[in-house]
């Protein structure tokens, strides 16, 4: 071979290998996501004059069809009614972003004899292999005839029924099936999730197994309960059974921490590039810096860590003429573009959580 031609495959050699490194860098957990995160535009979100909106959850239907499934309940009984008077509604769009429409209540309550008889919250909006799943937090208890006092004794008694489970249609609109028992509960009374269990959020892998992170409270003698932490469960399909791995996720490794009430909040987790990924709220900053959103990475679903660059959203958020929205945001949910995260929707409150809206920030 002739010294110039194999200089030239030297060269293409070289160029390919410094390819395969840059592809290599900019994969998901090295990415700067909160360079990328855009501020708050005109008519992405959804609101409701007579509504507290909350927990938007969204999925691709077919071309120009995108549904939310999402959290209300009326904006007279205050924001802490959530869990006395939520309803799960769906809402479409031609657009990823929005504008949303309103289209029907789908999981109404059903009365106290069921486990989500009288709230049902928290929705994962799920569409695999042509049927759509909503796994979701229900909770029950006595028929409210007037307003519960929040954080009253009374109110708690509604927050500790807490449970997790399913239901299943062939189209967005219905009919949805729901089933008569949570497919994950309580643990036994010294278990991390003895008091209640909530906040779920799936992975589903190539393979159909799945992973579910979930809400937890430790019981401690008291109405409140102990700390709140995070838990992880494993299935070989979304109908279950979920077995539960016995420690929680997300935490910290300065031991300080282990007393903190809570670390993180309202997960969204996904599987790719064979890692499992988390976006997260970062309830004391620990992980970020400041109370906004941190991205974590594990190879298993059991250890997580934050990733290089662990800030997903700053605490702060923007209308794009600069305005700052006056509350943070919650219950992040990802919309993902030819395999990427391409809309982030959360949960926003308004004038001190009066009412509250379902946002989209597009990323870039």
């Amino acid at each position: 071979m002739r010294p110039i031609v194999r200089y030239i495959l030297f060269c293409v050699g070289l160029m390919l290998l410094q390819f395969v490194e840059a592809q290599q860098q900019s994969s998901i957990e090295k990415i700067d996501w909160s360079a990328r995160v855009r501020p708050l535009e005109k008519d992405h979100y959804l609101l409701d004059s007579a509504y507290n909106i909350w927990c938007g959850s969204v999925v691709e239907a077919g071309p120009q069809k995108f549904y939310m499934v999402y959290s209300r309940w009326p904006k007279s009984k205050g924001h802490e009614a959530w869990i006395t008077h939520s309803e799960l509604a769906l809402a479409v769009s031609e657009k990823p972003a929005g504008p949303y429409r309103h289209v029907k209540v789908i999981i109404p309550a059903r009365g106290s004899a069921y486990w989500d008889g009288i709230c049902t919250h928290n929705p994962v909006f799920l569409y695999h292999k042509q049927k759509f799943y909503l796994v979701y937090m229900g909770a029950t208890g006595p028929t409210p005839e007037k307003p519960v006092v929040p954080y009253s004794q009374e109110w708690y008694v509604y927050r500790n029924s807490q449970r997790i489970g399913m239901a299943t249609a062939d189209h967005p609109e219905g009919p949805w099936t729901r089933f008569d028992q949570p497919i994950l509960s309580t643990g036994d009374s010294t278990a991390p999730d003895a008091m209640m269990v909530s906040n779920p959020a799936i992975a589903i892998r190539d393979n159909d197994s799945v992973v579910m992170v979930y809400k937890q409270v430790e019981k401690n003698g008291t109405f409140r309960g102990g700390r709140v932490r995070f838990g992880v469960a494993f299935a070989a399909s979304l109908m279950g059974p979920f077995q539960k791995h016995p420690d929680p996720v997300f935490q910290s490794k300065d031991t300080a921490d282990a007393k903190k009430w809570m670390l993180a909040e309202d997960p969204f987790i996904w599987f790719q590039e064979n890692e499992y990924y988390a976006v997260v709220r970062d309830v004391t900053g620990r992980f970020t810096g400041e109370k906004g959103l941190a991205i974590f990475s594990s190879p298993d679903a059991m250890h997580w860590d934050p990733s290089p660059n662990p800030k997903f959203l700053p605490l702060k958020v923007s209308w794009s003429d600069g305005r700052i929205l006056d509350d943070k945001l919650e219950r992040p949910w990802l919309l993902f573009r030819n395999g990427k995260p391409a809309y982030l929707f959360g949960s926003m409150g308004i004038d001190k959580r009066k009412h509250s809206m379902n946002i989209c920030l597009e990323i870039k």
